[in-house]
């Protein structure tokens, strides 16, 4: 059986001579890009010897693992092994309908038998359906795009596979604030794609760029680089890419703009773009909305007269109140109970969770270009976010339970004379 193994040095010629050794024969060693950064050169020598091979053994790597690699590869009827071990490799590998990679320091002979036994063939793709977490509040710059980075970072932890959607036609702001390029293709093309019917899970692997940790534990697809682009973004492309995206990973949260406006009643084209329409349709498509509302007497005020229209659009779908920023100072002493309070008279709302106002970890993950939970993961705010996710999860218990660990290590970490803290409200921020 001849094979093509396409790995760095030094691990790829130790392993073409381990598979030599197994009796297999090994008819190039190429480094782990070769194939890729051949794609637009039909002359290169790399075709030749790959129309000679059965099997290609690479690693799982976005640069490695591409989608032209792997049409060359079925086109040539080369079956592909991949080799890695982290879970975002690992990822990659059943995006393109491969099975699960084996160890990079995998033995020759394991390596060998897998080979010849077909164990490696490519599987379908498929499974049980991801779920859509919408993140939307009022006008005022509350924090939807901050709450949507750590609650999909926090997600991640626990749930496997999650990506994040910038849907924002106003205001996209997730590429800036983890320090990505804006000038790649991201929702967008997703969307073209989507209307198209050529989207899937490889397709969405390509389009999103990787944020968290070594792994990359979140698939980012960036938002628009130019607001004046949000004719791209209709109604039924957004609708199909977020259908797309249940197939592709167990979470994908959403981070939308806050006009809830129909804009089309007012125009005289009923079938004409509609800017509001993305976060429309990510609304309708979610399974669970996380509405944002600033922890002020004006940021409380907005939120409340959009609540109404959200509540209007989404219908029957679970919405979970998060109240950002939450001091003392504009609210006084009892901040919770002021906020908690309001929000049941005036909107029915009696199930808050709150976040507080953390500037030094948020400043932090700016600077960093990088989310708080990983800049600062025991911080008040990182703390509160992980709260938040057991309430999106329906994990209630969780939440609770969680509490008493955090308060009593909170206890024992900065324990101060009584008389240092007086004058605190609930919320930790000295009052005047």
């Amino acid at each position: 059986m001849n094979v093509v193994v396409a790995l760095d040095e030094p691990r790829g010629s130790a392993l073409a001579e381990a598979l030599e050794d197994e009796g297999l024969s090994v008819i190039a060693t190429w480094p782990s890009e070769t194939i890729a950064r051949s794609l637009g050169d039909p002359t290169a020598e790399v075709w030749d010897v790959l129309r000679s091979a059965e099997a290609l053994v690479l690693p799982a790597s976005r640069a490695a693992l591409t989608h032209g690699v792997v049409g060359a590869c079925d086109r040539h009827g080369v079956r592909i092994v991949a080799l890695g071990e982290r879970a975002g490799e690992a990822r990659l590998a059943r995006a393109f309908g491969l099975a699960d990679p084996l160890p990079l320091a995998v033995e020759g002979w394991r390596l060998a038998e897998a080979i010849r036994s077909g164990s490696l063939a490519v599987r379908a793709v498929g499974g049980e359906r991801g779920r859509v977490v919408a993140v939307w509040g009022a006008h005022g710059a509350p924090g939807r795009t901050t709450v949507a980075i750590e609650l999909a970072v926090e997600t991640a932890r626990t749930r496997g596979h999650v990506a994040l959607v910038d849907a924002d036609t106003h205001a996209p702001a997730v590429a800036i604030a983890l320090g990505l390029a804006d000038e790649g293709p991201g929702f967008a093309a997703a969307c073209r794609q989507a209307e198209l019917g050529g989207l899937d899970a490889a397709e969405l692997t390509r389009l999103s760029l990787p944020v968290g940790g070594a792994d990359g534990i979140v698939d980012v697809l960036p938002g628009l680089n130019r607001a004046a682009r949000w004719p791209e973004l209709s109604e039924r492309r957004v609708a199909s890419a977020l259908e797309a995206c249940r197939g592709w990973a167990d979470v994908t949260v959403v981070d939308t703009a806050a006009s809830l406006e129909a804009d089309e009643e007012i125009m005289s084209d009923l079938d004409g773009p509609r800017r509001n329409a993305a976060t429309l349709a990510a609304l309708s498509s979610a399974d669970v909305v996380v509405a944002v509302a600033a922890a002020d007497p004006i940021g409380i005020a907005r939120f409340l007269r959009g609540y109404a229209e959200l509540r209007a659009i989404v219908g029957a779908t679970p919405v979970v109140v998060a109240v950002n920023r939450l001091r003392t100072g504009p609210l006084g002493i009892d901040a919770r109970g002021q906020v908690r309070r309001t929000l049941e008279r005036f909107g029915g709302v009696d199930d808050v969770s709150f976040l507080p106002l953390d500037p030094r970890a948020a400043d932090a993950a700016l600077l960093a270009a990088r989310p708080v939970g990983e800049v600062m993961p025991r911080s008040a705010l990182a703390q509160a976010v992980r709260r938040l996710v057991a309430r999106v999860d329906g994990r209630r218990g969780d939440e609770e339970a969680a509490l008493i660990p955090l308060g009593r290590e909170r206890g024992r970490r900065i324990a101060r004379p009584a008389r240092r803290a007086r004058g605190r409200g609930e919320d930790g921020v000295r009052s005047a």
